[in-house]
């Protein structure tokens, strides 16, 4: 009888145990599969190959920085007499920045002032401009809305430096050019602002938040300023970005519509002073030291708005 319940017993423990098998195994597989899933991609080769590829693109873009901040520290007599990835025999940024800004009269701050004025202006009221288009044509049904997206797409493809000659041409016709406004006004818009919102809002904006603000009598442009301006923010962030960075670093525009150094910006401000090496050579370092100051802005602007820009770019990729 004992050899019975005991014969039972384990048979039932087998029979258990066989029972859990299964469960097990399956438990096995799909961590096994996730596991797998995870490391998809992260071949050795492959981590290998797209390190290397970020090592050089991030070289290609640090490599010029640091030539830079190096050669900005050094004598004109350093600079032509030194290796230029080294540092001189005297430090001497501190001066050399100073000469900078009192150079030609004070030249450089004035150009730094008229830079922040055409990006600050033209990268504010762009984006303002972009957003709105782009949540029109995201959110509103009218006759030729997918035409007039086209022909934004279109925009986008053209170079600014196709457009600067025949903006030229009818400025002069109507007087404004050697002006602020020569500048300003062809900053005011942005075809990849403009289809960056478009996109945006298409996500990130639901049409039953906008149906039930229009059934408690928010007009059009109470919406527009108190609900999508709040979900575009991330957007909004994004193209001010670009904005600010792309009219900072313009250069051709300014070259052909402005004649009075005054109302230069600081790359044409920065390319006069290099035309003037090859008889004045002390020239070359407030030209390096002008561009060391040039970078700095844009460095503390995209370090304070980097996070907005990384939500901006993948913020409404994801549903669920």
């Amino acid at each position: 009888m004992s050899t019975s319940t005991q014969t039972q017993g384990s048979s039932a423990h087998s029979t258990g145990g066989a029972g859990t098998t299964p469960a097990t195994s399956t438990r096995t597989k799909s961590g096994k599969a996730a596991r797998e899933s995870r490391t998809a991609g992260t071949k050795p080769t492959t981590t290998i190959i797209v390190t290397a590829i970020l090592v050089i693109v991030a070289l290609y873009f640090l490599v010029p920085v640091y030539w830079v901040i190096v050669n900005a520290t050094k004598s004109t007599e350093d600079l032509f007499g030194t290796n230029g990835f080294w540092l001189g025999k005297s430090f001497q940024l501190f001066s050399n920045l100073g000469d900078v800004l009192t150079a030609n009269g004070g030249a450089f701050p004035r150009w730094a002032l008229n830079s922040l004025l055409y990006s600050g202006v033209g990268a504010v009221f762009a984006c303002y401009f972009a957003v709105a288009a782009g949540y029109a044509l995201a959110k509103f049904e009218f006759p030729g809305r997918n035409a007039i997206f086209a022909f934004v797409l279109g925009g986008v493809l053209v170079p600014g430096t196709a457009t600067a000659l025949p903006l030229f041409l009818v400025f002069s016709k109507i007087g404004l050019t050697n002006t602020y406004w020569s500048v300003l006004i062809p900053s005011l818009l942005s075809p990849f602002g403009l289809f960056l919102a478009r996109i945006y809002a298409s996500a990130a904006i639901p049409d039953e938040v906008l149906e039930a603000a229009r059934m408690d009598g928010a007009s059009e442009m109470r919406i527009f300023h108190t609900i999508v301006l709040r979900q575009l923010v991330p957007a909004i962030v994004t193209i001010l970005l670009f904005q600010f960075v792309a009219i900072w670093n313009n250069y051709f525009l300014p070259l052909v519509m402005l004649a009075d150094e005054k109302l230069y910006p600081i790359t044409l401000g920065l390319n006069n002073w290099r035309a003037q090496t090859d008889r004045l050579p002390e020239f070359y370092q407030l030209t390096v030291g002008g561009a060391l100051l040039s970078v700095i802005p844009l460095a503390i602007l995209i370090i304070v708005l980097q996070r907005f820009w990384r939500g901006g770019l993948t913020e409404g990729s994801v549903k669920g």
